[in-house]
């Protein structure tokens, strides 16, 4: 099938090349309409580069090295969220499942994920449900996805089901990013804090060290000190450290891949004094907003506890939902299940209690996990604020640390020459 090009500007008026594959430029020009563009340029043959037509024909090996580096493209939240979006505004305008899915395939820049939209669609034009080729991609699509377009699809309400799925995942991604965002500024600031200073040690300090020995100074205790740490560094025992580093991270991250390690690890983080408040609002947050989302596509409650479990992302906050899917199963309510559960402040219970009185118990569920996204996103605002100077002063003293140990072998020379 030829490649075409043209020059078309989006909703906003943004003039820019767009790249489609069609039988004709007629064809082409249309798909472009109804995808929203508006075509500024005549659609044209794009013409190809040597070393295009090299690889993919004198040299097959280069064409499939770089389908397989494709494939190993992680497909990203923001990536999906952007997916569902479309699809449930397509779906919601009336577009078929095939002609949505073909249009996605089309306009999706991850690879990978163009890629598993295309098997979706010829397996649903094979007559397959939709839930179900997704179920064949679960580091994509997760039981929670998959679940809710079975709902979805069992229902009939589809689109509305599309629809807040794109709403969850954009909750969710806008959370993730507030989380991720307050990390990685104390992690970056102490890398490049402990990177400097750890420069300074190995090779500013080892200049002043040698200038000071021809000079023959007497160094004060704490110089000497930065000295003996500068050779120790350099020399055995900062291999030694950097191997214990490793291996303190290597088990780690194999004791963090089993149940108990996760759990213990989960548990843990939940207990330290300003970590554990976010921790625990995070968990609330997503826990309410999961099990909101699904009661009101129309999952069933005990195959939503189960997904909710298995998506937690706590293994403390999983095993409470275990507790309370079983209880539930055993014919109670969840509030009570809820109350005997630590990690679930008293508002959250009583809340829920008054959801199952009333029957809205989606709605509060979705108020809950509003509430406590602002809370999240408060906390971290105040924990970023307060982190900024800290950081600061950290780094001041690392660095200061080096300096004030260079300088003052300077201040006795100048005392002993006067």
């Amino acid at each position: 099938m030829p490649t075409y090009q043209c020059k078309v500007r989006d909703h906003r008026g943004e003039a820019f090349m767009k790249v489609m594959q069609g039988e004709s430029a007629d064809e082409v020009r249309v798909r472009l309409r109804e995808m929203g563009y508006m075509v500024v340029t005549p659609v044209t043959v794009k013409r190809e580069s040597r070393f295009a037509d090299l690889s993919r024909s004198d040299v097959p090996f280069f064409e499939e090295l770089q389908r397989r580096l494709s494939m190993m493209q992680r497909v990203k939240l923001e990536d999906l969220t952007v997916f569902s979006r479309q699809f449930a505004t397509m779906i919601n305008a009336g577009v078929g499942i095939v002609r949505a899915l073909t249009i996605l395939a089309e306009q999706t820049p991850n690879p990978r994920l163009c890629s598993i939209i295309e098997d979706i669609k010829a397996r649903v034009e094979a007559g397959a449900q939709l839930s179900d080729c997704l179920g064949r991609y679960p580091s994509v699509f997760d039981n929670l996805y998959v679940g809710m377009i079975r709902a979805g699809e069992a229902g009939g309400v589809l689109d509305e089901v599309m629809i807040r799925i794109a709403g969850f995942q954009e909750s969710s991604a806008k959370l993730r990013g507030q989380v991720k965002s307050a990390m990685t500024y104390p992690i970056v600031v102490m890398t490049l804090a402990i990177g400097i200073f750890i420069a300074m040690l190995v090779f500013i300090l080892p200049i002043f060290a040698r200038m000071f020995s021809q000079m023959n100074a007497k160094l004060p205790a704490y110089t000497q000190f930065l000295i003996n740490l500068s050779n120790a560094v350099k020399g055995p025992i900062g291999l030694a450290i950097v191997a214990g580093v490793a291996l303190i991270a290597f088990g780690y991250n194999r004791f963090a891949a089993t149940d108990q390690g996760r759990h213990f690890i989960d548990r843990y983080l939940l207990q330290i004094p300003i970590i554990g408040p976010v921790t625990q609002k995070v968990g609330v947050a997503r826990f309410t907003r999961t099990l909101g989302t699904l009661l009101r596509s129309g999952v069933p409650l005990l195959n939503a506890l189960e997904i909710v479990r298995d998506s937690a992302g706590n293994m403390v906050i999983s095993g409470a939902v275990e507790d309370i899917r079983q209880a539930v199963r055993e014919g109670e309510g969840i509030a009570k299940p809820l109350e005997k559960a630590d990690i679930f402040p008293p508002m959250v219970t009583q809340m829920i209690s008054v959801g199952e009185e009333t029957g809205a118990i989606d709605s509060m569920l979705e108020k809950v996990a509003d509430f406590y996204d602002t809370e999240v996103e408060n906390t971290i605002k105040s924990l970023t604020s307060l982190l900024e100077p800290l950081m600061m002063v950290f780094i001041g003293m690392l660095v200061g640390s080096i300096v004030i140990g260079m300088y003052l072998p300077i201040f006795s020379i100048i005392n002993t020459i006067h």
